[in-house]
């Protein structure tokens, strides 16, 4: 108990330049005042002369083009949207702190952004969106809680920092996966979303293996800002859909680990794909991309799937919508519109992909937003025409971009034929999931 202790008091001295994950963001900076959220320009390093995040797809992008829908149209629905954009606003104050180097940096290293924060700010937000709950997800409190495992490794295997870095992984796997009880789960495939939400696994102690190395690294950078670690632990994250993160000597990695290694900028890439994928409406033929499965639905891509197929998918969603209709919340597997669009909003922030453009604008579209849906899609043309980013070959990738020129032709059709969203073409936004 006397490492415990002296180890505490260590954690408020450490690091003073840099905040400690249980710090607030005091940032004077808010997104509330907009009525859209941010474009790019909103979140460029103009305040922090250290933070440097023009890459090359950011740069691409228009710089007041990005004008965000969900909460509007919620807010307009009469849901009160304070505690999601305030979520929100959190989420792009971490994001901001993401230097071209730290995207590019092992998660297992410290730096300005704070991942486990991040992670919070998005499953506080998604909570606000389902729940209506009239106070926020304590943000902090789960900061706190990640801080107390730390804090428990050092005192149950204090003896670990002074032995080999084998040793000591796998004694952090042991208190991890054993004593603890942390377990993986398949997060594409749950029918319980609550283990791709940080706060959740937290809690139930299963989660997807994006959680459980976002948990594994910040014990590790814990540790690190403590001056306990004297080697470099380097987390090598699965690809398959069953093994748990594990941690390994950097200096004994081979190069078939580079696959493997997660930056700061792929995890949350990662997180959010993760709900992308679990909340995408449209959730029959997993064969085709999400893109084409969404277009498929509307009828601008020819599908694969039978008639019996269909009337089935089409059958179990009336019913599921009429279930909804009366208050009875289901598990019904079509997923969210509001988490789906709320991904998509949150990806596109981070810059990474111009996919993320096309992939929001078929959203928008079926949720009869077609001007807005026409302008992320030309959007999503013109930055791809912008960037030297390399694209993707094969009739997969010459299938959508088939379907996107379909659907810009659709769309200019529907407005010139002066079609316009009203609300009551957005219950799909509204009515369409369970809360967890």
């Amino acid at each position: 108990m006397m490492a415990c202790a002296g180890i505490s008091s260590g954690t408020l001295t450490l690091s003073s330049s840099s905040s400690t994950p249980s710090s607030h963001c005091n940032d004077s900076w808010k997104l509330s005042k907009f009525p859209f959220y941010p474009s790019p320009a909103s979140l460029l390093p103009s305040r922090s002369p250290a933070c440097n995040c023009r890459c090359q797809l950011s740069a691409a992008l228009p710089q007041n083009d990005l004008k965000f829908v969900l909460h509007d149209a919620l807010d307009s629905s009469g849901q009160n949207t304070i505690h999601a954009r305030a979520a929100r606003d959190g989420f792009c104050s971490e994001i901001q702190k993401l230097s071209s180097i730290e995207r590019e940096t092992s998660i297992s290293f410290y730096g300005g952004i704070d991942l486990a924060r991040a992670a919070l700010h998005i499953a506080a937000e998604d909570d606000s969106l389902i729940s209506h709950s009239s106070v926020p997800l304590p943000v902090d409190d789960f900061i706190e809680r990640l801080d107390n495992l730390s804090m428990d490794y050092c005192c149950h295997y204090s003896s670990s920092f002074s032995s080999s870095p084998e040793h000591f992984v796998q004694c952090l796997e042991r208190y991890l996966y054993i004593d603890k009880g942390f377990q993986r789960t398949k997060a594409r495939n749950l029918v319980e979303h609550r283990a791709l939400y940080l706060h959740s696994v937290l809690t139930h102690r299963s989660g997807s293996a994006s959680m459980l190395s976002l948990i594994y690294s910040e014990i590790l950078k814990m540790l690190r800002m403590w001056g306990l670690l004297n080697f470099d632990v380097e987390i090598f994250f699965p690809h398959d859909s069953y093994s748990s993160p594990k941690g390994y000597h950097k200096q004994k990695s081979k190069e078939s680990d580079q696959s493997h290694i997660m930056t700061s900028q792929s995890l949350l890439v990662e997180i959010l794909k993760d709900l992308k994928h679990a909340f995408w409406p449209f959730q029959l033929n997993h064969t085709r991309s999400l893109f084409l499965r969404a277009a498929q639905a509307a009828h601008c891509s020819n599908g694969s799937n039978n008639t019996k197929e269909s009337a089935v998918e089409i059958a179990s969603a009336k019913a599921a919508q009429h279930r909804l209709q009366r208050g009875v919340w289901t598990s019904v597997h079509f997923g969210d519109m509001r988490r789906a669009l709320s991904a998509c909003e949150r990806l596109i922030l981070l810059k990474t992909d111009p996919k993320e453009l096309r992939d929001y604008a078929v959203l928008l579209y079926h949720c009869g937003f077609y001007q807005e849906s026409l302008h992320y899609l030309k959007l999503y043309m013109d930055t791809k025409k912008s960037t030297t980013l390399e694209q993707s070959s094969g009739s997969s990738s010459d299938m959508e971009e088939d379907v996107v020129e379909k659907l810009v032709v659709r769309l200019n059709l529907i407005l010139m034929e002066g079609w316009s969203s009203h609300l009551d073409n957005r219950n799909f936004i509204f009515n369409n999931s369970e809360p967890w």
